[in-house]
């Protein structure tokens, strides 16, 4: 079973998922990477280049790739939940923990970083994080367990998961009925 991150950009998907995939001893995949390495450009190249239409069919593609491996930490593009045959098929074969914050608090993150076309080319960087979020909040609900990132460390966020006892039980659900369909 994998442990899969959703969330909007700058929620801390990679860097907490890169924590728990190392406490777990799994290996971690980020869909962004991913997509960056097999095409040779950043995100936000893609996004100029090609347009968000080929930049979410490399989304689908790649999502479709790992989410066919087992027993990994999976982060996801923040734009990845709004197709719901992404969301289908991770769930198929993973736990979805969505990671949240404010919109405050993400525009002070991802300005940080200007590899974010979406936020980058905005006028009013605020609004269009707010507009977003709320674009995607259904589908951002699409989701087994969520967490607030805000205030929290990376490493204390990772520990505030991976310390979920709810949590914990799907994992152990999802080991035992594995178990029980390979006859041990």
């Amino acid at each position: 079973m994998n442990i899969v991150f959703t969330g909007f950009m700058g929620t801390g998907k990679t860097t907490v998922g890169r924590i728990v995939a190392e406490k777990l001893g799994r290996m971690f995949f980020d869909t962004d990477s991913m997509i960056e390495d097999s095409t040779g450009q950043s995100i936000s190249e893609i996004f100029q280049n090609c347009g968000e239409a080929a930049f979410r069919k490399l989304e689908s593609e790649t999502i479709a790739l790992v989410a066919g491996m087992d027993n990994i930490v999976i982060s996801c593009g923040g734009g990845s939940v709004i197709n719901s045959k992404n969301m289908d098929i991770l769930r198929k074969n993973g736990i979805i923990i969505n990671l949240f914050a404010s919109p405050e608090h993400l525009l002070e993150r991802v300005s940080l970083n200007d590899n974010r076309p979406l936020i980058v080319r905005a006028l009013n960087p605020l609004g269009e994080i707010k507009k977003l979020l709320e674009q995607r909040k259904e589908a951002y609900k699409n989701c087994d367990f969520a967490f607030n990132t805000e205030g929290l460390s990376p490493e204390q966020c990772a520990q505030e998961i991976l310390e979920n006892k709810e949590l914990q039980k799907a994992m152990q659900g999802c080991r035992d009925a594995e178990m029980q369909s390979n006859g041990k």
